[in-house]
């Protein structure tokens, strides 16, 4: 057994064994789940900086989605319904019974993957999502690879390919707070943290938290985040519009900084969005947390794309390999 040999610390429903590997380096220590690609740990330079279970038992039942890697559509799906090539499919209903949420009941985020390599500074996850899985067409391999690039640098790279044309949204869905104290519980809000993401456009939507189809300005509206801007207690769970292609490489779409912290956050990503949601729903997952005590930010496409033709297209066809680039580049930042 080497240093970087993932180690059992829980079980699943099933009987089979909870892996945690971790890596090192650069500031940055990092802890990793077999369950749901959990990106369970991210500490820069001793100090957490995302919200995290000391019982990996929580990660199948309780949290919502804390650090996973989502799938195989992230966000949501308009009564979970959609049409892909004349075929009607209908999907898990997770969300009051109306909505297909982050990849519906279990999703890629309940699911144990396997550990198929671990190095020093990266590791790899894969997954196999049966054809039907939670009403997806289509056999999918999946991987998450998870590595140290540079000081307080760690870039996720999610792949699939599939057997039948399909759809595909993958991120990761951790909650970041820059002001978390040592073992990360309580966590203080967040509304004193500053924002900034540089997106002209946003998705408006409906009561259910589903797009409307139009892809409006931000110009004028409180989703105007080109500048920094102090979180507070507005509600935010939208997506704001980087682009309509998927990029080779990641480029930045979001900043965030914090009085009193003396790490920046910046999240750079090949998608063509990014989902802010500020975690104002935290207190429903029972766990202790304050509403506002963490914030997301999920690069990802379009949410509910498969059912707006005006949207860039989700859809996987066999031949094709999605890929997706997330990377979390923590800065030294002067103390405020």
């Amino acid at each position: 057994m080497s240093d970087h040999d993932p180690l059992p610390v829980g079980t699943m429903p099933d009987g089979s064994p909870i892996l945690e590997a971790r890596l090192e380096g650069d500031g940055l220590s990092v802890a990793v789940l077999s369950l749901g690609a959990v990106l369970r740990r991210l500490d820069v330079h001793g100090h957490p900086m995302v919200l995290g279970r000391d019982d990996p038992h929580d990660y199948i039942e309780k949290t919502p989605q804390f650090g996973a890697t989502v799938g195989r559509f992230a966000n949501r799906i308009a009564g979970g319904r959609f049409t892909l090539d004349g075929i009607a499919y209908d999907l898990s209903r997770n969300e009051a019974g109306r909505t297909h949420l982050h990849g519906g009941t279990r999703g890629f985020s309940r699911r144990n993957w396997t550990f198929a390599e671990v190095e020093a500074r990266s590791l790899t996850l894969a997954y196999q999502s049966a054809d039907g899985e939670e009403g997806y067409p289509g056999a999918l391999d999946v991987t998450c690879t998870y590595a140290i690039t540079g000081p307080g640098t760690l870039r996720a790279t999610l792949t699939a390919r599939t057997d039948k044309p399909t759809i595909v949204n993958l991120t990761n869905h951790s909650y970041f707070n820059l002001l978390l104290p040592p073992g990360g519980f309580p966590a203080p809000p967040i509304d004193d943290h500053v924002i900034e993401i540089p997106a002209e456009s946003y998705l408006p939507v409906d009561e259910a938290l589903i797009p409307t189809g139009t892809v409006a300005p931000v110009a004028g509206t409180r989703f105007d985040l080109r500048r920094p801007t102090r979180i507070g207690a507005q509600a935010f769970d939208h997506a704001f519009v980087l682009g309509r292609e998927t990029l080779s490489e990641p480029r930045p779409v979001a900043r965030v900084t914090a009085p009193g912290s003396a790490v920046a956050l910046t999240v750079l990503a090949t998608a063509p969005a990014v989902q802010f949601y500020d975690g104002t729903q935290l207190p429903k997952a029972g766990l202790g947390y304050a509403a506002r005590t963490a914030l997301c930010l999920e690069p990802e496409a379009y949410p509910d794309a498969p059912n707006h033709p005006d949207f860039p297209s989700a859809t996987l066809r066999p031949g094709e390999t999605y890929r997706q680039i997330i990377e979390y580049r923590f800065t030294r930042e002067t103390t405020r």
